[in-house]
Parts: structure tokens; sequence; C-alpha cells
């Protein structure tokens, strides 16, 4: 039985519009932003802001921060505690995900292909700052307004940097067996292994051991998966070059994987080129970017803080604005320091004047 929704928060600057969705660690809400004016998701933490999940939460913004530029990841606007103290995030609004495109239709190959491309260069850029997903999946590539996909939910993988891996919930159909063995909580190669999975997932319409027609009780997926015989797709316009590739990301051993989410993508890519299909560019960041992005966990307090710019002292005898008068002053040093003064004054106008909006 599922629980009742949390109430939404009460933001400055925000409407509150409907219920987007809800999980085990947060509730999604849809609210408008008042200025500048449009549709935003807020993601917002059922902990409090004392708790350990309000910190993975402030890690989760600043991983999406830093990769917000990625066409292919989800935007993140604002990350802050409300009124009552929960910790929220405010995202950009996409209104659909895959999960719901392959349940409704059978997705044609070409636009499978482009998806999948586009997600391993985001996956890619994650690798080069040194994140890790851990939680790939169909209902995480979410569609923006304009029918682009991009990666979200990085919530799995900062909670691991934040300190609680013994309470990250995996996701079965699509994690790889050593994740599901409790071998490791997540690397490379596992992340390559959801990666291929959940592209075929958009094929198939159902996860890679899964029935077709159904889902199997736990247990008996985790046994299947613990195995991972790799079956075919089972569609016929499925070429030959795209089963293989998906199989080489989901090989049992992490070793005889593809190395990177970028070999996947170009392996990919090399299908759509079989297929005369127009290649879909791999978008992966320069190893500059990586190294300027690369996100750390630390225990400084988060939030605005009252900047502090130290001001030299002044010397004695001198105002502000103006320039004092020389002491022991000659008449040709009183001369010239009236004409400085002046000048000083003349320049002090023209800026204010200036700022003002003055001609």
């Amino acid at each position: 039985m599922s629980r009742q929704p949390l109430q939404p928060p009460v933001l400055p600057g925000y409407t509150y519009v409907r219920p987007l969705g809800q999980g085990g660690f947060a509730d999604v809400f849809l609210f408008q932003q008042d200025m500048p004016r449009r549709q935003v998701a807020v993601k917002v933490l059922h902990a409090r802001v004392h708790d350990a999940a309000a910190r993975a939460l402030g890690v989760e913004a600043d991983v999406m921060a830093a990769l917000s530029a990625h066409p292919s990841i989800l935007t993140v606007h604002e990350a802050s505690v409300s009124g009552d103290g929960r910790p929220f995030m405010v995202v950009e609004y996409c209104p659909g995900s895959l999960a719901n495109r392959y349940r409704a239709e059978q997705i044609p190959v070409a636009d499978v292909l482009a998806v999948g491309v586009q997600i391993a260069s985001a996956v890619e850029a994650a690798h080069r700052i040194g994140m890790l997903h851990r939680d790939i999946k169909p209902s995480n590539i979410l569609v923006t307004q304009f029918g682009h996909p991009v990666l979200s939910d990085f919530g799995v993988a900062t909670a691991v940097m934040a300190g609680d891996a013994d309470d990250v919930a995996m996701s079965p159909p699509w994690s790889a067996p050593e994740v599901i063995d409790r071998m490791s909580s997540g690397t490379v190669a596992s992340d390559v292994w959801s990666l291929a999975a959940t592209v075929y997932t958009l094929i198939a319409q159902h996860s890679p051991f899964d029935e077709s027609d159904r889902r199997l009780p736990p247990a008996q997926l985790k046994a299947r998966i613990l195995k991972a015989r790799y079956r075919a797709t089972g569609r016929d316009d499925v070429p030959a070059a795209l089963e293989e590739a998906l199989a080489g990301g989901m090989r049992r051993d992490p070793g005889d994987r593809f190395p990177s989410a970028l070999a996947f993508g170009q392996a990919l890519q090399a299908v759509q080129r079989d297929l005369g299909l127009p290649v879909t560019p791999l978008e992966v960041p320069t190893d500059a970017w990586a190294q300027a992005s690369r996100v750390t966990v630390d225990d400084a307090p988060r939030g605005p803080v009252r900047s502090h710019v130290p001001v030299a002292q002044r010397r004695r005898g001198t105002v502000t604005g103006t320039l004092a008068r020389p002491p022991h002053a000659t008449p040709r040093t009183i001369v010239a320091w009236a004409l400085g003064a002046a000048a000083a004054a003349t320049v002090t106008t023209v800026l204010v004047m200036t700022l003002a909006g003055g001609g």
C-alpha cells in the first residue's frame, strides 16, 4: 500500500501546482517559479536538515550543478532548506520519462540508438569528474519539453559519497551481478552494465532478465542476473551488431564488459553507421573541465552567509573621498594640493552621475 505524499513545502518565490511523484527518500512536486516565470520540479526530502540524507542532497545538488552544462543531464536551479526544515532541490521540469514511453509503445531502433549514445555521453561525463551514477534505469531518463532525454537522480550516487552506502536501495532489474551479490556498491563497470540493460529494456519493452509478459519475483530475477546469460531482445528489426553491443555491456565478469560508457556509446554509433542512420555525437567533456568540476564531500556549513571584505586601515589625516591637505605645506604645495582635490571631486561627481544614469 503506497503512503500519502508529504505536504508540499512553502517556498518564497514559488507557487505550488501539484504532486509529480513519490519515492522512498523524497517526494517531487510541480511548482511555478515567480521570477523568472517558469515551471520547475522540486524534490523534497522526507528527512530533516540534520539527518544524513540532507547531506547527501547537498552533494547531489553539487554534482548536478557541476554536470548541468551537459545537454543530456538534468539541470539543477537551486537547493536549500524549507521553512519546516526539509532540504529541497529545484530542477528543470520534464513532463515524461522513457519508462512511460517503452511501456506504451515499441520504440523504433533508430530512436533507441540515439538515446543510448546521448545517455552514454552523460554517464561518461559523470565518470570523468569521479562520479558513479549507480542507478541508471529507464525511469531515471527524463524527457524535456523539447523531447531531449536527460539523465536524472544522482541520489543513490551521492548517498554513497556521503557515507550512507548501507542504506542504498538498488534497482535489481538493471543492477549488475556484483551489485546484486553485494560484492560492490558500484563501479564504472556496473554503470556500464546498467546502461546496457537500460538500452535493452527500451528495445525489448522489458528488463533483460524478466519475462516478456511478466515481472519475475525478486529472488528469481536476482538468480538470473547472477548467472548473466544474455538473451536476445526478440525483435526482428534489431541487427546482430546491436545484440552484440548489448551483450558486451552485460557480461558477467566486469573486466569483460566495455571498459567505459564512452566505449559502449561508440559501439552504438557503429550500429548507426551500419544501418545508414545519422550518427549521434558523443558529447564528452575535456579533461580540463573534468578536473575543474570534480565534487568533494565536506562538512562546511551550507547556505547563504554574509560576505566579508577586509578593508585596509586608513592612514591618519585622510578623509574618505577627498585628498588630505599635506602638513607643513608651502604656498606652492598648497596650490598643487588644491588642484588635485578639485580634480578628485570632479571625477567623483562624474562617477556618481554615471552610476545614477545621468548623461
